[in-house]
Order: structure tokens, then sequence, then C-alpha cells
């Protein structure tokens, strides 16, 4: 039987991978030589956040991550070993070695980085409106009406702005985003305010619909990097190096246009400097 834990991924082949497991002991954060030395790099990623990471139909974990993961074993010459990781444990298995380093939009925060270090950002991350086209649901400031219906799901970081700053819209809370782009669809909310990067790849189902996702800046863009052990200098400052390459010569945007249906929101500020 197929093990979804861990994959092996020779060079840039993410598609032709095959099953395996880590070892389940723990062990201390190889630096950058002992990554070489082994001949496979290690790295975490999340299949159930599409398409970030996720398990296609060949029960092969794919996705912009996975893809990323790999062009960055391409260019250190070792094999890729994907992990799937969940939130809870992402960062404990990072810390400890399990994996050498962690993506699964991992958002640069200063209490994240008080336990693990970040490379450069990879991509950014941003919030803002889904509506139907053609509505005129393109700024706060037009969902902030008592005659819209903000479509949310529970227990997520825009319910408290949307509480302080859209008070006057009505809002109707859902168990899961697949629940929220249909209530969408179907009329029966006009707008949400949230996480936008990932929304095109989600309304996929939907293609019957005019979609309309616009970037509210205002609400602040956060970047995420790939994380790795505290002081692991460096496997750091190398990967830094490979993700300015990855950025300069366009294969972080292109990967994220080919999975995310569009290019990012906000564009990473990309130097040679860090």
């Amino acid at each position: 039987m197929t093990d979804r834990r861990a994959i092996f991924v020779g060079g840039a082949a993410a598609a032709a991978a095959a099953a395996t497991l880590l070892t389940p002991k723990e062990a201390a954060a190889r630096p950058l030589e002992d990554v070489l030395r082994a001949g496979e790099l290690r790295v975490g990623v999340n299949p159930t956040l599409p398409p970030r990471a996720l398990f296609n139909d060949r029960n092969v974990i794919d996705g912009f991550e996975p893809e990323v993961a790999a062009a960055i074993a391409q260019k250190m010459g070792v094999r890729l070993v994907l992990q799937a990781v969940g939130s809870p444990e992402r960062i404990p298995m990072v810390a400890s070695g399990r994996i050498d380093f962690v993506m699964g939009a991992m958002s640069r925060t200063s209490e994240r980085a008080k336990v693990i270090d970040y490379t450069v950002p990879v991509h950014s991350e941003n919030y803002g409106i889904v509506s139907v086209a053609g509505r005129g649901l393109t700024t706060i400031e037009a969902l902030n009406k008592p005659e819209v219906t903000l479509a949310q799901v529970r227990g997520t970081t825009a319910i408290p702005y949307i509480q302080r700053a859209i008070p006057n819209a009505q809002v109707l809370l859902l168990d899961n985003y697949p629940d929220r782009n249909r209530a969408i669809a179907q009329g029966r909310a006009q707008a949400s305010f949230d996480g936008i990067d990932s929304v095109r790849f989600a309304l996929r189902p939907f293609r019957q619909v005019q979609w309309e996702v616009t970037a509210v800046p205002a609400f602040g863009v956060t970047y995420s990097g790939l994380g790795v052990a505290k002081n692991n200098d460096s496997l750091r400052l190398w990967l830094n190096i490979a993700l300015y390459e990855l950025h300069t010569d366009g294969t972080i945007e292109r990967l994220w246009e080919k999975w995310f249906d569009g290019p990012m929101f906000t564009k990473v500020p990309v130097s040679p400097f860090f």
C-alpha cells in the first residue's frame, strides 16, 4: 500500500515520486554539508492546503510547493524527500531536524521566529474580496452596507477584522471554504473577505460564475519563507541564494501562475542582499 507521508523525488521530476518512510527517531538539524553528504533534502509540505500542496490522482504529493522544493533540490544536486506534515507538527519537525526545511504557507512571524529561522520570502500572502463580477463589491466601503451579506468561515482571522471594519454588513458563518464559495455562487451571500491567494484555484468548480477577486492591501501583506532549524545558518544562507536565483529567473512566478491560476497579488521584493 502506498504510504502518503513521505515521497522521494529525483531532481525536478516531482510526478515520478515513489513512496517511502522517513526515519522516525529524533535527529539534530543537518547543516548544508550533511545534506550534501547524504544526497537527499527532506522537505515538509502540507497536502491539505491546495494548490500549495495536494495529493494528485496518482496519490502523489504535487503542487506549487513540491515543485519549488524540487527546483531547490535540483540546484543542490540531491534527491528530494517530501514529508507530509500538518500544521501542529510542522515546526517541531523542523526544529528537531526530522526535516531540513518546512513549507506549507509558513508566514514569517516574530512569534514563530523565536523557535525557527526563516529564509527570504518565497511568496506573499494577501487578503481581499471575493465576489461575483459586476456587483461593484471591490472595496471595504462597498461591503459595509446592511444589504450586503458576507459568507465567512467560522474561526478565521478575517472575522475580527470584519467586526471592526465592516460592522454594517450581514455575516453568514459557514464551516469551510467550499461552502463559502457555494454560498456566493448561489446568491445566498454577495461577497467574502479573507485570504485570496488560493481562491482562484478553489473557484475552479464554479466556472459558470464570473468571479471578481480584489486585493485589499490596507489589511496588510505578509510573506511566507522556508522554515529552517534555529541557527542552521549554512543551510539557510544557501537557500537564500537559491531562492534569489529562482525568483530572478522567473521560476517561482511561473510555478505560482501554473498552480494559482494567475500572478501573485503582491510581488515579492527580491534583493541580492539578505
